[in-house]
């Protein structure tokens, strides 16, 4: 098993939904020649060097995975059938892989993503109570302000 990076440019003006679903059908690819999807790393719109088909823009996409030359042959071959994949282009990065190492190594960085992921998630809502405690002290200073001038007011009144 070899490793290959895929990067392909997808129409801009496909909706989310048909893009996601052409995004399946390459993924669906993979698993169907035995490959092994190591990222699937969605860039966004960008602005291309060159018109491609009068746009201006694409939708760039860049895929890492295991696999072997049959599978980049069909994968190759769908983006060149399909209208909606403007450009392409696959590199060989490594020639022999081990799959149950690739595997491993795809788990441990998921693992670290969630666990990364999980951290973020708790430090944000720490700073979302700390700003509210903070919002709560500068409100009970404003309150205790306001207070003594009315009662000021007051005993001048009588």
């Amino acid at each position: 098993m070899r490793m290959y990076e895929t990067i392909f440019i997808a129409d801009p003006d496909l909706q989310d939904e048909s893009r996601n679903t052409l995004f399946e059908k390459f993924k669906g690819i993979l698993g169907q020649e035995g490959g092994i999807l190591a990222n699937f790393d969605d860039w966004g719109n960008r602005k291309l060097a060159y018109e491609i088909a009068r746009k201006s823009r694409g939708h760039y996409v860049c895929m890492t995975y295991g696999g072997t030359g049959p599978l980049v042959a069909e994968l190759e071959r769908t983006f060149r059938l399909d209208d909606k994949i403007m450009k392409y282009m696959t590199i060989l990065l490594e020639k022999e892989i081990d799959p149950e190492a690739l595997q491993l190594q795809i788990d441990a960085e998921a693992t670290a993503k969630s666990e990364a992921d999980a951290a973020k998630a708790k430090a944000d809502a720490e700073a979302a109570q700390s700003e509210k405690v903070a919002q709560a002290a500068e409100a009970e200073k404003v309150a205790e302000t306001v207070e003594p001038a009315t009662q000021e007011d007051e005993e001048e009144e009588n």
